[in-house]
């Protein structure tokens, strides 16, 4: 064999070498595109992907906190979290990440009931277990969730409505001449339409509503759960109707809103005002409304939902049952007491 000829068998050869140790290699996994969290690789951590809503509010800022506090790798979970930033869409993406990821556990505060049941589907035949939070899912199939973990919105709204009837039934016995068999005008800032908070909210308090006959319910819109929004739905309505008597907020981002469109107009609000306020969340800034004087009543909506969460996960990790529903415990605060209640709060 001449040299030339040994020669190209030998590059040849090489080349083969070359080409089989490429092949030997395992195929670099491209990200998912969209996405910056990746999966953590301590087996020890249990990997759980969190699709929060979004940010709208500061009911919401707590909420998000409350879960990452409780989801920390010193509590051993490797928590990866993402903003839906109020749209279905971006959260139904959020999910498709977390199964490619492998996930052991995903957490989503859906931003409407309906719509779920493909991407869930999608979870459950991964194996991966759902927990849903703060607003719940509308399906037939409640095989595609482990647990719910959030407040009884529907309570939330009852509470409202017994609040003003127990208040008007005490201005009444106060000054019969000039309340008695007064019709009451009611207007109402709902929240995300379809959502759990404004579905069960509204259903509440309208179930109390409906019992008296004197209360009219003026307008009912939506103020997207937003501070902006509330005012510009708050402005409308004053432009519309001189005569409103209360104001049923559905958060107090947007009751923030409304007492500032009040104030534009000229009006008074709260306790020795116009306008009685009926708000519902709780957060800091509440209270110093009600301290104010420009918020009557706040109904809770405990955030703080993160240690309940890790305790399912928990239990779940050690193949126990969990209860389906886990509701947090909430109060009413009065503008009369709010300097006392709020001591200890920690949102």
């Amino acid at each position: 064999m001449n040299k030339s000829l040994k020669i190209a068998i030998g590059i040849f050869i090489l080349g083969l070498i070359v080409l089989a140790s490429y092949s030997l290699r395992p195929l670099k996994q491209l990200p998912y595109s969209e996405y910056e969290n990746v999966k953590d690789t301590d087996s020890d951590l249990i990997i759980v992907g969190f699709s929060q809503l979004g940010s709208e509010s500061d009911w919401r800022t707590a909420n998000t906190k409350s879960i990452q506090r409780a989801l920390s790798k010193e509590n051993g979970f490797s928590l990866i979290y993402s903003n839906g930033r109020q749209k279905q869409e971006n959260q139904i993406k959020d999910v498709r990440s977390f199964i490619f990821q492998e996930v052991d556990y995903i957490v989503i505060a859906p931003e409407t009931e309906t719509g779920w049941d493909t991407v869930l589907e999608e979870a459950k035949e991964a194996g991966i277990p759902v927990i849903i939070v703060d607003r719940m899912i509308d399906t037939a199939d409640d095989t595609l969730y482990a647990a719910y973990v959030g407040t009884d919105k529907y309570e939330e709204g009852k509470k409202a409505g017994l609040w003003l009837e127990k208040y008007l039934k005490e201005q009444e016995s106060k000054d019969k001449s000039s309340l008695k068999k007064k019709t009451y005008n009611i207007a109402v800032l709902e929240g995300t339409l379809n959502s759990t908070a404004q579905i069960g909210r509204s259903k509440g308090f309208e179930e109390i509503a409906k019992t008296h006959k004197e209360w009219k319910i003026l307008a009912q819109e939506s103020g997207e759960f937003t501070k902006a929004k509330g005012k510009e739905v708050m402005a409308k309505y004053l432009q519309e109707f001189d005569d409103i008597d209360i104001l049923l907020s559905q958060n107090d981002d947007m009751t923030f809103g409304a007492i500032e469109a009040i104030q534009e107009d000229s009006l008074t609000c709260g306790v020795d005002g116009k306008i009685k306020i009926i708000s519902f969340d709780g957060v800091s800034e509440a209270f110093d409304r009600m301290e104010e004087g420009l918020i009557n009543v706040d109904i809770e909506c405990n955030p703080l939902q993160g240690q309940l969460i890790a305790n399912i996960i928990e239990r779940l990790e050690k193949g126990e049952v969990v209860n389906k529903f886990s509701y947090m415990d909430e109060k009413v605060f009065e503008a009369e007491n709010a300097a006392a209640e709020r001591i200890g709060r920690s949102y």
